[in-house]
């Protein structure tokens, strides 16, 4: 008990707390910058068992804020690479890295297997396919969010308390990610580090927490905020995404006999080879739209679908009659591709 001393010394936690630490089980879905925020303190407090749910290898782009990895990691599964550096921390929690993106065909299994959910994902997808499984299977999701400078946390199905989805419909909206709308990586870190905060008050049984109320902290001007959430559905952080702007699958724009239309800037990853799209980023649309025909029936895609949503109203603006968008983004697009080449040969 030497090594957590200082925390079992504070009121409410004593020996009988950090056994219930020790007991316990947390399921952090995305190793990204929130997760990276989250993992470090939840394995230090003495957390028995982590679960860490993420498809993704890291990328140098990530260094900036996702501060279990090295440039050594670049490559490597971010789970892996995520449980090397925690288990140097704390050999006694146990990790379990899961090398796979969540989904509808593995969520129940994964969620039932854990005490609680930690929502470190970026995808508005993923967090309605989590947030349906924690309901359904009555367990505590702690979610946060971020979009540039601003971050939002918040404790969903505990206790009875509202979900995700019963607050905020699910919609055919985009929202931003840290990809396409920028972010600092102290700003992962405060709201990271709120949501292990939620984890460790929720398994002590300590502190009031943040079921029924949004905490929204800016950076910038170092204003915190708690709002009671209304009875009724409420609006997300900004959002930049038109309606009018019909959405659609990466498969039926794949399938279609359109124009496919890849409007991120040069030299950004995946790379979508030619013969499968035309470029034009989203920068110098509106000097290029003589280069398409308003009849043209033209499907839209970027890196994860927001900036997509921009150049359809832009397109709809300037009288482009048949404008899509889709729902998802380039990496959806080149597994598509991949998997015809593969049927190909």
């Amino acid at each position: 008990m030497e090594r957590y001393q200082r925390q079992t010394i504070l009121p409410g936690i004593g020996t009988s707390g950090q056994q219930k630490l020790l007991s316990s089980s947390v399921l952090v879905v995305g190793a990204g910058g929130l997760g990276c925020a989250v993992l470090p303190y939840l394995v230090s407090a003495g957390v028995g068992k982590i679960g860490i749910v993420d498809g993704d290898r890291v990328e140098e782009s990530n260094l900036h804020r996702q501060v279990l990895y090295t440039e050594n990691s670049i490559g490597i599964l971010k789970v892996e690479a995520a449980k090397q550096s925690l288990v140097r921390m704390n050999s006694a929690t146990e990790i379990e890295a899961i090398a796979e993106f969540l989904s509808e065909d593995n969520v129940d299994n994964l969620v039932e297997s854990y005490d609680l959910i930690i929502d470190a994902t970026d995808n508005m997808e993923v967090r309605y396919t989590l947030d349906e499984a924690c309901s359904g299977l009555k367990k505590p999701m702690i979610y946060g969010s971020i979009f540039r400078f601003q971050g939002q946390a918040s404790v969903f199905n505990y206790n009875g308390g509202p979900s995700y989805s019963s607050l905020f419909p699910k919609e055919d909206k985009v929202i931003l990610n840290c990809e396409e709308a920028g972010v600092l990586g102290t700003t992962v870190g405060i709201i990271g580090m709120l949501q292990a905060n939620e984890a460790l008050k929720i398994i002590l049984g300590i502190g009031e927490i943040l079921s029924g109320k949004i905490l929204i902290y800016n950076t910038l001007t170092n204003k915190q905020q708690v709002f009671q959430l209304a009875d009724q559905p409420v609006e997300l952080l900004p959002n930049p995404v038109s309606e009018k702007v019909e959405l659609i699958t990466p498969e039926l724009a794949f399938a279609h006999k359109g124009i496919l239309l890849d409007v991120r800037e040069v030299g950004e990853r995946p790379e979508i080879p030619s013969g499968f799209c035309r470029k034009i980023p989203l920068s110098e649309l509106e000097s290029r739209l003589g280069e398409l025909d308003k009849e043209d029936d033209i499907t839209l895609f970027c890196q994860a679908g927001g900036r997509a949503i921009k150049a359809g109203r832009l397109l709809k603006a300037a009288g482009f009659s048949y404008v899509k968008a889709i729902r998802g983004g380039a990496t959806d697009i080149l597994k598509l591709i991949e998997h015809e080449i593969s049927k190909a040969t």
